[in-house]
């Protein structure tokens, strides 16, 4: 019998989950089979967290519905019985005990005995043979605290594996992993299904659906949309089903750039004596200006001399004419430039506090009763805005940001911003690790600050977005401004015309294989896609 003849190792029947009366899940039906990587896609609040903390019995399922395992029903009664069953999870916060040996967290629950007592030697031996067969490069008995985080994913899988897991849950594996590492997790991937597990991989990654992907099953709203084969897979159909509209949507700028307004901010000669090397540039009022560069060009060490978070070794900075000298992020605020970090939870959000203090953080100390007093009225009608303006989804304002998905941390670090009302705004990577649905989001409130009039600088690694969204691209090179690209689409309504050529030129000049010589004024050499 064929494995599509035969009964897949894992079937949900009409599975629904509600909490206090809010419906999460509604009748959602799939077949996860052996040998087959079935990617789970959905924008933020579709119901994939919710799906697989059902299956994996931390949630009880709502009656009605029914799970199958080799074609008979089971009832998934705790974590403890779903992995009994062979279901494993591999979560994006990893729990493992980083006290502990490989090989303790290996066995961590189920420990090998030997007349009464813990067989820590059959332990290790076990582990060593099971690390050997996913390529592991250390041992047994190395401490977990002192591997990397791609290393750890190697331990998570060996314990499933050691508890003969036949289904492998794996959400967001990718997010902390560099490019290398993440090709070794495809190569795992790959073997784990020729071995005849049956894989559901969670990713709002499109590139890593086209590569993995066996068949793609879409959430939206709690609900199952449909499934793509993988012969069937492309990147407009996707977004469809994820958001109910068209991919050429999601770019689409409502308001006119402007492309004679008054420069807001101005960067002259700015160099750091390390990686950036002397680079200019302004950014006009109504302007979306994009900066692109590979890994290690200088964009984000740029982008943090600009607004004092790192020491200048020379050049100026000017918000409207005005030159900031205190080379601080308190006086770049002040001055009116604001700037996200790419690292949303390490240098940005306070992940322990509420979605109103994040928000209200910078902006509530401006509009104080008096001395030492907070305007906490203003603080909770500011945060309420901010989240039906940015559309944050949250059970509750006073949810710990900790707990939030991704696209809606990165909301509230951005309507942090906005709060400040900011002449000039430099965004590090806005959109990454974030869905479709909060991308687009994302795209639309920076239109509309555009739309204000500020000058808006947007550092993102992805092409297509830049084409998207932005008016002009910069391109960084070597810690040089190296070129400048205009982009062709100039109607808010027109198609991307162009578009491939755009891009094009953007990979030239960041790929040239001189260096651009430097000079203070690098960033008026314009490369023009016709």
């Amino acid at each position: 019998m064929s494995t599509r003849e035969s009964p897949p190792l894992l079937r949900l029947e009409n599975i629904s989950k509600s909490f206090s009366g809010t419906r999460a899940l509604q009748n959602v039906s799939l077949d996860i089979r052996r040998g087959q990587v079935l990617a789970l896609m959905g924008e933020n609040g579709a119901g994939k967290s919710t799906l697989i903390k059902t299956i994996t019995g931390a949630h009880a399922a709502d009656a009605g519905g029914c799970f199958e395992m080799d074609g008979e029903a089971v009832t998934i009664t705790s974590p403890e019985h779903a992995r009994a069953l062979g279901i494993a999870v591999i979560y994006q916060e990893l729990s493992l005990a980083p006290n502990l040996s490989v090989a303790e967290n290996i066995f961590l629950g189920r420990p090998l005995r030997r007349s009464g007592q813990v067989d820590r030697g059959a332990m290790v031996r076990n582990s060593a043979r099971l690390l050997q067969r996913l390529g592991a490069d250390f041992t047994a008995d190395v401490v977990v605290g002192t591997l990397s985080i791609a290393q750890r994913q190697l331990v998570e899988i060996a314990r499933a594996l050691q508890f003969e897991a036949r289904v492998l849950i794996m959400d967001e594996p990718t997010t902390p992993l560099s490019e290398h590492e993440t090709a070794r997790l495809f190569e795992l991937v790959r073997q784990l299904r020729s071995d005849g597990m049956g894989i559901l991989y969670i990713s709002h990654r499109m590139a890593e659906i086209y590569e993995l992907a066996d068949q793609v099953a879409v959430l939206r709203d709690g609900c199952f949309v449909g499934s793509l084969e993988r012969h069937e897979i492309s990147h407009e159909v996707l977004v469809r089903m994820m958001v109910g509209r068209d991919a050429s949507t999601l770019y689409r700028r409502q308001t006119h750039p402007r492309e004679n307004g008054p420069v807001v901010l101005s960067v002259r000669d700015v160099a750091d004596g390390r990686r950036v090397r002397g680079c200019s540039l302004q950014a006009h009022a109504g302007e979306v200006l994009g900066i692109a560069g590979l890994v290690g060009s200088g964009r984000t060490e740029l982008a943090r001399l600009i607004f004092g978070a790192e020491r200048r070794l020379r050049g100026q900075v000017l918000i409207e004419g005005r030159q900031l000298a205190g080379l601080s992020p308190e006086e770049a605020l002040s001055a009116g430039l604001a700037y996200l970090t790419e690292d949303r939870k390490g240098q940005g959000l306070f992940l322990d506090a509420g979605i109103p203090d994040n928000i209200n953080v910078i902006a509530s100390r401006w509009d104080a009763c008096g001395p030492g007093i907070l305007n906490r009225g203003n603080a909770r009608s500011r945060a309420a805005d901010a989240m039906k303006g940015l559309d944050i989804r949250a059970v509750d304002p006073g949810v710990v940001v900790g707990r939030l998905s991704g696209g809606n941390q990165q909301k509230v670090l951005l309507a942090r911003l906005l709060a400040l009302s900011p002449r000039a705004l430099i965004l590090d990577e806005p959109t990454r690790g974030v869905d479709i649905g909060a991308k687009a989001e994302i795209y639309r409130a920076i239109d509309g600050i555009a739309a204000r009039g500020a000058a808006v600088i947007v550092i993102s690694s992805d092409l297509p977005e830049l084409t998207g969204i932005a008016d002009r691209i910069l391109v960084m090179r070597d810690g040089l401004i190296a070129g400048t690209v205009k982009n062709t689409r100039q109607h808010p309504n027109a198609a991307l015309e162009g578009v491939d050529v755009v891009q094009e030129a953007v990979i030239a000049i960041a790929t040239a294989a001189h260096p651009p010589a430097p000079h203070p004024h690098a960033g008026e050499a314009t490369a023009v896609a016709a």
